[in-house]
């Protein structure tokens, strides 16, 4: 059974099964933005950037993309989560953010093959070796390393006080390299089958539900094609991670929620309503992709989905969710922005630099 489509209200409160209650349905993207100390650890520009969001009417306030190994480190000034040194600035972010009655998820990540060799300073890793990357494959025990080391991350961002974690499953880093039949050419417990190559997400969710408790609020972000990612395999995962029980949303990454698939035999209907086929009995889902205005947000919510991601809005409103409640009309500042329109929204230098590599958004 699908979803049922219900007329749900853009301030409408979300409520976890965890008991988490999320005060609207707006969640701020865990968005790369290159600010924090190259040792990983919290920088005011990005304490400012994330707790404007969070000010600004987000009810669920999201960290970038935090390595949970030196080596899974996937672009400069990233917030790191891989070490005891990092749970100070995790303390004051966390802290912060539910100040302003939003909840504080840090997300978990490991680059892989995507990590710059010259940023982590040796051989990147992956599921298997990949010549196009200079990527080295993992041994088995390093395999059951990078597990525990996800699950020590989550450990740490509950004693640093977020509500949860977000493990990132998607957009070709790590986790979706072992899920990709196109890179993990593996032949023990972690390659072949889908249940081999989904294993080490199983296993990380697993151990984090055990190491954090049911009141932990935990979440797992996929993305269905690009890095050969098979739009009927991410549906059979979705609806076993939901069966299993152990995590309270599923973060879907579209590229463009409206867009239809790009494999010949899903196409006639879009990317989202494939997923909204799901039965998500106890699980939210939440989407991303191309949601940029008012409108956009009215028409997900119609669908069926729980809550909206919001990345590029956020950046040119850092209080997009109010308007959008204020006014379902809302639409965004048109693109390009100027320099200094960015930095009012709370973009340091740094970021501002970052942003000038997407095409056509800052003037």
């Amino acid at each position: 059974m699908s979803k049922q489509t219900h007329s749900i209200k853009a301030n409408d409160t979300v409520q976890f099964k965890s008991g988490h209650e999320m005060p609207n349905r707006f969640m701020l993207a865990p968005l790369t933005n290159t600010q924090s100390h190259s040792d990983g650890t919290l920088s005011d520009d990005e304490f400012h950037w994330l707790t404007m969001r969070a000010k600004g009417g987000f009810g669920l306030t999201m960290t970038c993309a935090s390595h949970v190994q030196k080596i899974g480190q996937g672009f400069p000034g990233q917030l790191g989560i891989y070490g005891d040194e990092h749970i100070p600035g995790h303390k004051r972010l966390a802290e912060e953010i539910k100040s302003h009655g939003s909840i504080a998820v840090a997300q978990l990540h490991h680059a892989g093959m995507r990590s710059p060799e010259d940023l982590i300073g040796e051989q990147p890793v992956s599921a298997s070796a990949v010549e196009k990357h200079n990527t080295r494959a993992l041994s088995l025990e390093e395999v059951r390393t990078l597990r525990d080391d996800f699950i020590a991350a989550a450990v740490r961002a509950k004693s640093s006080g977020y509500d949860g974690v977000e493990v990132h499953g998607a957009h070709g880093y790590i986790l979706t390299q072992f899920l990709s039949v196109d890179i993990n050419k593996r032949d023990d417990e972690y390659g072949g089958a889908l249940e081999n190559r989904a294993r080490l997400l199983f296993e990380i969710i697993k151990g984090i539900r055990d190491a954090c408790g049911d009141r932990f609020l935990l979440g797992v972000r996929l993305s269905p094609e690009r890095f050969g990612m098979a739009l009927s395999e991410i549906k059979t995962l979705c609806q076993v991670l939901i069966d299993e029980h152990n995590i309270d949303f599923l973060d879907l990454s579209l590229w463009d929620v409206f867009k239809q698939p790009n494999e010949s035999e899903h196409e006639g209907k879009t990317l989202l309503s494939h997923f909204m086929e799901l039965d998500f009995k106890d699980v939210k889902v939440t989407v991303a992709g191309k949601i940029t205005s008012g409108a956009d947000v009215s028409a997900v919510m119609d669908a069926g989905v729980d809550f909206v991601t919001i990345g590029r809005s956020a950046i040119l409103h850092h209080d997009f969710p109010k308007r959008v409640i204020a006014d379902s009309n809302f639409s965004p500042v048109e693109l390009p922005v100027s320099e200094a329109h960015l930095k009012k929204e709370g973009l340091s230098d740094q970021f501002v630099t970052y942003m000038k590599g997407w095409d056509g958004f800052v003037a």
